[in-house]
């Protein structure tokens, strides 16, 4: 077995897919131990991400519990190399497999930080929005991926949730994704949100006289008790995780940056309000 230096983004991700696959067939981890000949425990680090599975390993597991072959094929080729600091993923943004990385790195995260240039974040967002940000994916594929993304941010109202930061550029708030009344409805929730003692919304305001790390795009920062943090960038046709200890700190500081330069969050939640106003009024 080869482990991996503090759990990184691929092996987190593999993790989540081996424990999604166990789950569907409602085997305990006990039982599958049971059935593989070895330790629950070992188990139970191999879909956290704390250790990495052997190719041949990841075969045996998902062919006792009965997964198609051309799904064995891709999770073991994923075993192969999950266990590098940095991970280039070419699936489309939004899609079932990136949601469940990013459903891993949230619960098990203790600060989560989102820079938002150009949408409202994913744990932020109502299923209308999520549903307009999701055009152009499969009919068949759409509400499961939206009820995927709306549950996400269940994450922020557990026992010992996450402190979550979405830092939002006021580009975000102007783009009418779905519709004027989507985007009430959506800029509403996001006040709501921030009423939670664990959440802290800001704004960036639009016409910066100095360059600042948003103007180079959207990423988020995760942060964990006993593993070093996570940058994720997601684009169109990829994404990419990083958890480099001295790239992951550059990012930090960026978003020690920009919550300088963002309104305070009673300010930016006033902002939002007056946002909203604007919108009701113009219809």
């Amino acid at each position: 077995m080869r482990r991996t230096t503090g759990g990184a983004p691929k092996a987190r991700a593999l993790g989540a897919e081996l424990r999604e696959a166990r789950e569907a067939t409602g085997r305990s981890m006990r039982a599958l131990a049971r059935d593989l000949e070895t330790n629950h425990v070992k188990l139970q680090r191999y879909e956290t991400g704390e250790i990495v599975p052997k190719p041949e390993l990841v075969a045996t597991y998902l062919t006792a519990l009965g997964v198609s072959a051309a799904e064995r094929d891709r999770l073991v080729e994923m075993a192969r190399d999950a266990d590098q600091e940095d991970w280039l993923s070419t699936t489309k943004s939004g899609s079932r497999k990136e949601l469940t990385m990013l459903v891993e790195f949230e619960r098990t995260a203790t600060n989560i930080s989102d820079i938002a240039t150009g949408v409202i974040p994913g744990l932020l967002q109502t299923a209308d929005y999520a549903r307009a940000i999701m055009h152009g994916l499969p009919l068949n594929e759409v509400e499961t991926l939206v009820l995927m993304r709306v549950g996400r941010r269940e994450i922020l109202a557990k026992k010992n949730a996450p402190r979550f930061t979405a830092i939002l550029a006021e580009s975000a708030l102007w783009e009418l994704i779905g519709g004027r009344e989507v985007m009430v409805e959506q800029l509403e929730h996001v006040i709501h949100m921030s009423e939670r003692p664990n959440v802290d919304v800001r704004v960036v305001r639009s016409g910066a006289t100095r360059w600042h790390p948003a103007h180079m795009g959207s990423f988020t920062v995760y942060e964990f008790a006993k593993a070093n943090p996570i940058v994720h960038m997601e684009h169109y046709r990829s994404s990419a995780s990083l958890t480099n200890s001295g790239i992951a700190n550059e990012y930090l500081n960026a978003v020690q940056d920009l919550t300088n330069i963002a309104m305070s969050t009673e300010q930016s939640i006033e902002f939002i309000a007056e946002r909203i106003d604007n919108l009701k009024e113009a219809r």
